[in-house]
């Protein structure tokens, strides 16, 4: 009997749905299977594994594959045709935009700035996250809290997170090249989790009680908040395919669109777009 893949660690709020949804998923008997193939941010990507379960589920004839590889890995294999669905939760790059992608929005996510909950630091305004985050500011005690080095905790070069936050956040600053360096979400939050001195960022979607949101400035992040436009660090996220989606393709991304997904799926993490 053929095993379902698992998603990497991250959003604990899926756990019960992606185990629903698995339940009686299987491969079609008889006939050519059709395949779709997607990847890329490792945001998207448990909502998209959970998507691709329900819809296997429903459609026997298709098999759609789902793996992360952060957002830049996504993008490059739609552009080349390795993969037939790039995700991604970041805009495409000036170079990218000449490739003949089209996009499909699928949600709205935020970037949560956290840091341990034993950190007395409840709030920071932009210019002192992007002086935490360029090496400027190397001490809590710089902007008020305890007499101890600041540890950073970055995402890799790869992750659509980081771009977006380097976008939105450093205003043409370098990254300190004192930061631990990480593959997802989920990896920053076990080390914020851990170390009381850490501060990283992170999708919304990903924050447990095992990190502290701080507020970032003058608002915090909530899905009322993004809503509003309230919150200066919300994003789109967003499924890229070469040229207009047909087929099986397109079947999927309309799926991941329609009311089902984005109610009992989507919704979940992010602020879903229809619905």
């Amino acid at each position: 009997m053929r095993k379902c893949s698992r998603r990497p660690s991250g959003r604990p709020k899926l756990l019960a749905l992606l185990l629903l949804v698995s339940i009686g998923t299987g491969c079609a008997r008889g006939g050519a299977q059709k395949t779709v193939s997607v990847s890329g941010s490792t945001t998207i990507f448990a909502v998209a594994q959970a998507a691709a379960e329900e819809f296997n589920k429903r459609n026997p004839d298709v098999k759609v594959t789902v793996q992360g590889g952060g957002s830049s890995a996504g993008i490059e294999a739609a552009i080349t045709g390795a993969g037939d669905i790039g995700m991604s939760s970041r805009d495409l790059k000036d170079e990218e935009l000449k490739a003949g992608l089209a996009e499909h929005i699928i949600a709205i996510d935020a970037i949560a700035i956290i840091v341990n909950p034993d950190n007395p630091i409840e709030k920071l305004n932009a210019r002192q996250v992007r002086d935490i985050f360029d090496g400027k500011i190397a001490n809590w005690r710089q902007v008020g809290g305890k007499d101890v080095p600041i540890v950073l905790v970055n995402r890799d070069e790869a992750s659509g997170t980081r771009e977006a936050f380097l976008k939105k956040v450093m205003e043409g600053k370098k990254f300190s090249k004192d930061a631990v360096i990480q593959p997802g979400s989920g990896q920053v939050r076990s080390i914020v989790a851990s170390t009381p001195a850490a501060i990283g960022y992170m999708s919304l979607g990903y924050v447990t009680p095992e990190v502290k949101v701080i507020e970032y400035d003058g608002t915090r992040p909530s899905k009322e908040s993004i809503f509003k436009g309230k919150y200066k660090l919300s994003r789109k996220l967003k499924l890229f395919t070469k040229g207009r989606a047909k087929g099986a393709t397109k079947k999927f991304i309309d799926f991941f669109l329609g009311d089902w997904v984005q109610k009992n799926i989507v919704s979940v993490e992010f602020i879903p777009v229809r619905g």
